[in-house]
């Protein structure tokens, strides 16, 4: 297994019907906003109610946004993109006003519960190349320190949410677990700091990566049902996860701090854009997830209740695309709030629909598609390509849900995207005169042509300007995730 293991350790997880609860506490969902078309935070912030969810993880601190979550009770993670790392690790009067304008306004009676500032996100992957090194630990401290001067250390911990490649095994086994050589003594202050702080190490694990990243890593792996298992000494590791987290123990235990409280920041299975990614496998991936948070068991090197937070809410048809076209589709809710699957989230055999966002609006009923009386294939081409390039066509990749359209309804799928993306624009469905709207669906029984969703000025402004905040976030979101 040694090839096959080597991957591992690079990085590789609601519903509520009357009157019963069946989300646990330790069971809280990512919200990210790297889409065309946002939901309302009013209406998400109701999803969320509906399905039970008392945790959620930002990746920015939107005031607007955070606004919404005011009086509901939920607990937030604020976070703070890592392009803010060098502002706030420069001036602790920087932290001072972050802490003020984005902490302390939110705290009135009746206000936003925020538990935990993530201090950037995943600012060591490699891909960085120790561009946050620097700046990571005294952003983290500044902030902490302003956290504790506003009288709000005991209730706010700072956190820095980590890829799980920041640690790695010399080994096969998680018992060989240490951090990397290049992060080793940043990693040293930074879980002394947490622990002198009482706040938790975040962590974000992937199984899916895991498994892509190697052809042949065994699939059964990578799930909770068993099979290829590792062992380590007298201990069996029977899935990744699992053997991932107790490595980061282990690596936690050579810098002198083996009891850290961990939290798993994300965890998830996307359902499209590679042929590992669809809704058969992350309902199997979560099912066994949801049976092992139920069990309490934990993981060998740390028996009891795991706290997670699912990766993602809904999928995002702007994020980068670059690790892969699975990027976009980590929701376990489509980009307009409808549930993707049926899910037995207190892993006790309650498998249902989750509860779908209310009061969504689309635009209208219509599809642009390629006129039927098209031939020039060169141009058609070209189109296709531009379209794709300024759109989301990640569902028509090999292996995906629309990979094996005909050719003429892979332009139109193409088209279309661009269009919806555009708002039904009219200009949008153009293509040198190859194009046409027309009134019939051209889905098929495995490829969905959306129509897009109304998005009020308001929510427009709101997010793009958070996107503009949160570029650097982006980036770190898409490596590695």
């Amino acid at each position: 297994m040694a090839g096959v293991m080597a991957v591992l350790w690079a990085g590789a997880l609601i519903l509520v019907v009357t009157s019963v609860k069946v989300v646990a506490d330790n069971i809280g969902v990512n919200w990210g906003t790297m889409t065309s078309h946002p939901l309302h935070p009013r209406i998400v912030v109701q999803l969320l109610k509906d399905n039970g969810f008392e945790k959620v993880k930002l990746f920015d601190s939107d005031p607007w946004m955070v606004g919404y979550l005011a009086g509901t009770g939920i607990e937030v993670m604020l976070g703070i993109p890592n392009d803010q790392l060098e502002f706030l690790s420069q001036d602790y009067g920087n932290a001072k006003d972050w802490v003020k304008e984005n902490c302390t306004s939110h705290l009135r009676k009746g206000g936003v519960n925020i538990k935990y500032v993530a201090v950037g996100n995943e600012p060591f992957l490699t891909s960085y190349k120790g561009r946050f090194l620097k700046t990571t630990f005294p952003a983290l401290k500044n902030i902490q320190k302003a956290l504790n001067e506003a009288g709000l250390g005991n209730k706010i911990k700072a956190v820095v949410p980590q890829n799980a490649d920041v640690y790695e095994s010399k080994s096969d086994k998680p018992s060989d677990g240490v951090f990397r050589r290049d992060v080793k003594a940043v990693m040293a202050q930074i879980v002394r700091f947490l622990k002198e702080n009482g706040a938790p190490f975040v962590v974000n694990i992937y199984p899916f990566i895991s498994l892509t990243m190697n052809s042949k890593f065994p699939s059964d792996f990578a799930f909770f049902d068993g099979g290829h298992p590792i062992q380590d000494d007298n201990i069996q590791y029977n899935n990744v996860f699992e053997a991932n987290f107790d490595t980061l123990i282990y690596a936690l235990k050579d810098l002198g701090t083996p009891n850290l409280t961990i939290l798993v920041g994300e965890v998830g299975w996307p359902t499209d854009g590679h042929k590992k990614a669809n809704k058969n496998s992350a309902k199997k991936f979560y099912d066994g997830l949801f049976k092992v948070l139920a069990s309490k068991k934990g993981t060998p090197l740390r028996p009891g209740e795991m706290d997670v937070y699912l990766f993602g809410l809904f999928d995002e048809d702007t994020k980068s695309i670059e690790p892969g076209n699975f990027e976009r589709h980590w929701g376990i809710f489509d980009f307009d709030g409808k549930p993707k699957f049926t899910m037995d989230i207190s892993g006790k055999g309650g498998d249902k629909h989750l509860v779908a966002a209310k009061g969504v609006k689309y635009l209208p009923k219509q599809w642009c598609v390629l006129e039927s009386y098209a031939s020039n294939q060169d141009l058609i081409g070209q189109q296709t390509g531009w379209a794709c390039a300024r759109s989301d066509c990640t569902a028509l990749q090999d292996g995906a849900s629309c990979s094996n359209l005909d050719p003429d309804r892979t332009v139109s799928y193409a088209f279309n995207s661009y269009y919806q993306m555009n708002n039904q624009d009219e200009d949008a469905c153009d293509f040198e005169g190859l194009a046409t709207v027309v009134s019939k669906d051209p889905s098929t029984m495995s490829c969905r042509f959306n129509t897009q969703i109304k998005v009020d000025g308001a929510t427009r402004l709101s997010f793009a300007q958070g996107a503009v905040a949160a570029i650097s976030s982006s980036l770190t979101l898409f490596f590695l995730l």
